[in-house]
């Protein structure tokens, strides 16, 4: 399918979306659906609040009935949240609407790195080390924070149109079980997956590491080292196969870029590099022993400058991107000045020098000097009118309100009067945002107003006991926390239906947006009475007089019990049950009744055996002179005759 085509149905199908044209909790209007994956819908959306693009990532409805998963979902967001880095797509927000549980995140103008493999097939060297790097930085500095990706894909990495490298869905997958999901998503997913995931869920750093090397793969050759016909064979190859040197498919490749594939995916998790930081080390020293025309060497597997011309029109990838060039990155130093991370220089060719000439005459040149300064002179008039006076805003995000102020008086502005809001991603006394925005014209001496973060906001947990489940969701999101998993529990004291506890407790202190338990009375237990064997008026009234209600199913079965009466109940005697719930009785069929096999003559091992995989019971009658006997001499059930299933079967022994 064309680019164009690609693009085409992605139109189609947003248009039938019922969120896009919505507004979640009243601030982030949805504009645009960009992908599906298997656990959300991500969409382009506009804060209305701040004035900003950000990508709005939706869970599935199915997800998000899940109580535990939910809370699982927002713990991480939060931890993830706080991973500050240039290399990492940050997370703003995080909220519930109705069925609606969504992250606010970064947007991303540009594509994936999938996208750059299915448009310009395998990389050069210089190109792939490029895009690895920053992406081990971002990883190195979420293992060094105790994060494990687990999920590290082709499809996570975003590459913006200025050439910006991002690592996308932190912390987000481990809650996902993708390894069920359709045979083309998971053949996605388990190409990247490190043996001691696949055999005992193990995560640690190592997985990432291994996924790493992978990718990198993939980038020389411009394929992935294992495929196969199913997930399984995939599975099986990484269990039990190495990873291809990447020269076997590119000759000519550097043994350096060998030896790294080799390092990062070595089955042996304690042969890999511990984390990324140590991969990045062992890439930034495979790059320094590499010289210009082996980094530069163009893999055969590559597309060609021809076909990128001919496909130029319906392509989705930036051109900037056809050889991406990045700057080095630091993983650990991560005061340095954003805009000299991770981009891809754009590839400019100088115009042609035009036809030289032979030198002007003596009046012609002064009449080009005094029309060029002219020319100059007006533009500096014009540039000063539109342009010479204004100026725009330093983006002062994160830093201290000192420091803002002092980066907008260098830059010839005031600092006016400072607001403050609360913030969860914010640490206290940094800026969390300008008015008028970062990057925006404002005219020379202008102020602009700072907000500044106050920390978390942190709410009580209000007193919820004895009110009903809809009445205590309601107050907790009137107190700025979110509902999290209802249990039922019995309880002789409060009324089925009311809140009986929550966890944390009331009046315990937590960050605004945090999830609370519930746990919701079922009211006072009721033993459920046996009434298996009984007529079905018999069992119903008996269960009525519990305070039990009665469901009778539509089939019946075969039991030891006459036709017509309780053959199975649930809950089982013994359970305990609430007030008002439903007991299912199952009725029988009657015994089902079995041809006897004929032992008489057989010796008892052979008789027993016989009858018993018949579905019978044996005992055996030995008498006085069967003690020391080994053969059936009559049977209480004549073989050939029929007898109820599971009914025990006399054999006199001689």
């Amino acid at each position: 399918m064309s680019a164009a085509a690609r693009t085409l149905t992605c139109v189609d199908t947003t248009l039938q979306d019922p969120l896009v044209g919505q507004v979640l909790d009243g601030r982030y209007r949805v504009d645009a659906r960009i992908a599906v994956g298997g656990m959300a819908t991500v969409y382009r959306a506009l804060d209305t609040r701040l004035d900003r693009v950000l990508a709005l990532k939706v869970m599935h409805p199915t997800l998000a009935a899940d109580g535990s998963f939910v809370e699982r979902f927002i713990r991480e967001a939060k931890s993830v949240a706080r991973l500050a880095h240039p290399n990492v797509v940050q997370v703003f927000d995080q909220g519930t609407d109705g069925a609606y549980v969504y992250l606010a995140m970064e947007y991303v103008a540009g594509c994936t790195l999938r996208d750059v493999l299915r448009e310009r097939g395998a990389l050069q060297p210089r190109a792939a080390l490029d895009i690895l790097e920053p992406v081990l930085a971002a990883l190195g500095a979420a293992h060094r924070a105790g994060f494990v990706h687990r999920d590290m894909k082709p499809e996570n990495v975003l590459i913006g149109d200025d050439g910006r490298v991002k690592v996308a869905d932190f912390g987000l997958v481990r809650s996902v079980d993708t390894v069920t999901s359709t045979t083309g998503a998971v053949l996605g997913t388990v190409s990247y997956l490190a043996p001691e995931q696949i055999e005992n869920g193990t995560a640690d750093p190592r997985v990432d590491v291994y996924a790493c090397g992978v990718v990198l793969y993939e980038m020389l050759t411009g394929e992935k080292p294992h495929d196969g016909d199913s997930p399984a064979v995939v599975l099986y190859k990484h269990l039990h196969e190495d990873v291809p040197p990447p020269s076997a498919a590119v000759p000519g490749l550097a043994y350096e870029l060998d030896e790294l594939v080799a390092s990062a995916t070595a089955r042996t998790p304690g042969v890999r590099p511990q984390d990324a930081v140590a991969l990045l080390a062992q890439a930034r020293d495979a790059r320094g022993r590499l010289g210009g025309e082996q980094l530069d060497a163009m893999p055969p597997q590559a597309i060609t400058a021809a076909h990128d011309i001919a496909e130029d029109r319906t392509s989705v990838i930036p051109r900037s991107l056809t050889v991406p060039r990045l700057l080095p990155v630091n993983p650990v130093n991560e005061d340095e000045p954003v805009d000299g991370f991770n981009r891809t220089s754009r590839l400019e060719t100088p115009p042609p020098l035009p036809p030289r000439r032979g030198p002007l005459p003596r009046r012609g040149l002064f009449t080009v000097v005094a029309a060029v300064l002219l020319v100059f002179g007006v533009g500096a008039g014009v540039w000063y009118i539109n342009a010479g006076q204004f100026t725009r805003v330093p983006t002062v995000l994160g830093q201290t309100e000192a420091q803002a102020t002092a980066r907008l008086e260098a830059a010839g502005l005031e600092a006016g009067r400072s607001k403050q809001a609360y913030s969860d991603t914010v640490k206290r006394g940094s800026v969390i945002s300008t008015d008028p925005a970062p990057g925006s014209r404002i005219r020379d001496n202008d102020s602009v107003t700072l907000t500044v973060s106050r920390g978390p906001e942190t709410v009580k947990v209000p007193e919820l006991n004895g009110l009903r489940l809809d009445k205590a969701k309601a107050r907790l999101k009137n107190e700025g926390l979110e509902p999290g998993m209802v249990t039922l529990a019995f309880s002789d004291d409060v009324i089925r239906g009311l809140v009986i506890s929550t966890a944390p407790e009331a009046g315990t202190t937590r960050h605004a947006g945090s999830a609370i338990a519930l746990v919701v009375s079922k009211g006072s237990p009721v033993d459920v009475p046996d009434v298996t064997g009984e007529d079905l008026q018999d069992a119903q009234a008996e269960l009525e007089e519990a305070g039990l209600k009665v469901k009778v199913a539509a089939e019946q079965v075969n039991s030891e019990f006459d036709a017509g009466k309780v053959a199975q109940q649930t809950p089982a005697d013994g359970s305990q049950a609430a007030d008002g719930d439903t007991v299912t009785l199952t009725l029988s069929k009657g015994p089902e009744m079995v041809e006897v096999p004929d032992v008489v003559g057989d010796s008892v091992g052979d008789a027993r055996e016989a009858l018993e995989g018949a579905g019978f019971e044996v005992d055996e009658d030995r008498g006085l002179l069967g003690l020391f006997g080994d053969t059936v001499k009559s049977q209480s059930v004549e073989g050939g005759d029929t007898a109820p299933k599971g009914s025990t079967i006399t054999i006199e022994i001689r």
